[in-house]
């Protein structure tokens, strides 16, 4: 029999490759002012840099700055464009027809029904502010290593993603991991 590892082996082989190294791609919107007062309000996240732009510019900033934890809102492409279909099908609970996430998609690894994150971690770089747009640039493979667990047989890959607003600066980077895996029996 042969070891279900070895499906894995073509994606081990390519870490260290940049999955999208000419390709950027951009967030659905960009960033203003009523986004950002609908991402403070919920939280009651007082801080006039968010929301005074006379406060940021006695800090040096040049506009109202973003939240740092409001960063996936301006990476993640729009869920849906006119014309296109959002669900596979009418049935309840039909899965989406493309999930914009920050999920990479390879034929070097098995064609897995499943994954979840593990774990994020983000080093800010620059500080976003309104009129910003913001894509992703480049998707590394750090790292692969395949494992069974609990939940199935898989593989626990990280991703390493640069972010950059309009003018090509780099805003942040972005490691995600993800576990894509075949569930047991």
């Amino acid at each position: 029999m042969k070891d279900w590892k070895e499906e894995w082996k073509p994606l081990i082989q390519a870490v260290g490759t940049n999955f999208n190294e000419d390709t950027k791609l951009w967030g659905a919107d960009h960033v203003e002012r009523g986004s950002i007062r609908q991402f403070l309000e919920p939280l009651e996240f007082d801080c006039a840099l968010h929301y005074d732009k006379a406060v940021a510019n006695e800090n040096g900033y040049s506009d109202i700055v973003s939240p740092y934890s409001s960063l996936f809102t301006w990476i993640i492409p729009p869920y849906w464009k006119p014309g296109m279909d959002v669900f596979t099908s009418a049935e309840r609970n039909a899965p989406a027809t493309e999930l914009p996430l920050l999920v990479v998609k390879t034929d070097l690894a098995p064609p897995t029904p499943f994954y979840f994150a593990t774990n994020v971690e983000v080093d800010y770089i620059k500080p976003v502010i309104i009129g910003d747009r913001l894509c992703r640039a480049g998707d590394v493979l750090l790292s692969c290593v395949p494992k069974e667990t609990k939940v199935g047989r898989g593989a626990f890959q990280i991703w390493e993603t640069k972010i950059q607003n309009q003018k090509g600066q780099l805003v942040a980077k972005i490691r995600l991991e993800t576990y894509h895996y075949f569930p047991h029996e």
